[in-house]
């Protein structure tokens, strides 16, 4: 089957269960925001564990709502699914004018401050404007940091930004000695944010990382529970020193 069969089969089977389907007929915009959310969260952990069977799953179930989306919109005409890949298709081409225009770059650095330069030609009054509010806090982090750095407001090697993060661990530290609570916090948020930064210059995404350790340490913790099991035991049986020996086994048997 060919791309364009593929998708009229989708769009077909949306226009049937629109009719026909009593819970896909009862489904508003708002109904399947919170839906959207689980499907994009679905991705991202099939794509931190490398599984390309679930990509390939889930980008077919978001597929799905942007199908769903546009059939809503359709009906309340304010827009098609026409619309909306015509939309994308005209925004890819004038923000390339390298590739549909005359306009010369070198890398992709330059391809990106093209990229934010068009952005605030289009009327964005910010190069930061283009970061969503709901965003995670890591993820914004790296995004506000990419966009400033399309603008040259961004550090020359990671030494200096290591520089960087010694000082908000001091300053931690000394929040800390301080005894004051939001102080402690504020300058918290100001390490995590130097960390997502050094992790930048690193080639590193910080959230896979974060996401990556939290798996690591479920699955270690679980083996725990596991070996405590084994054993006719429960974890808030034993001591510290007792679960630090199954933490131990655990790592060293992986």
């Amino acid at each position: 089957m060919q791309p364009e069969q593929a998708f009229s089969r989708l769009l077909q089977i949306m226009d049937d269960l629109r009719v026909k389907c009593p819970w896909d007929r009862k489904q508003t915009i708002q109904s399947l925001r919170q839906l959207t959310i689980e499907e994009l969260y679905e991705l991202t952990d099939a794509i931190t564990d490398q599984d390309y069977k679930g990509i390939r799953e889930e980008l077919g179930d978001l597929l799905l709502h942007i199908v769903f989306y546009a059939k809503i919109g359709s009906e309340q005409q304010q827009f098609t699914i026409t619309d909306v890949i015509t939309g994308v298709c005209d925004k890819l081409v004038a923000r390339h004018p390298h590739i549909y225009g005359d306009v010369k770059v070198n890398n992709e650095e330059d391809v990106k401050q093209n990229w934010e330069k068009l952005k605030l030609k289009e009327g964005k009054d910010s190069v930061l404007s283009g970061v969503p509010a709901s965003l995670p806090a890591l993820v914004k982090s790296m995004r506000l940091q990419e966009k400033a750095k399309q603008v040259g407001f961004e550090w020359e090697n990671r030494d200096q930004v290591w520089d960087k993060v010694k000082e908000e661990m001091e300053e931690l530290k000394e929040a800390i000695a301080a005894g004051d609570p939001d102080e402690m916090e504020a300058e918290f948020g100001d390490l995590l944010f130097s960390l997502v930064n050094y992790s930048r210059f690193m080639k590193i995404d910080s959230e896979n990382a974060l996401e990556r350790t939290n798996k690591k340490f479920i699955r270690r913790f679980r083996a725990m529970e596991g070996m405590a099991a084994a054993e006719g035991r429960r974890l808030d049986e034993m001591s510290l020193p007792e679960m630090d020996g199954l933490w131990n086994k655990v790592k060293e048997g992986e």
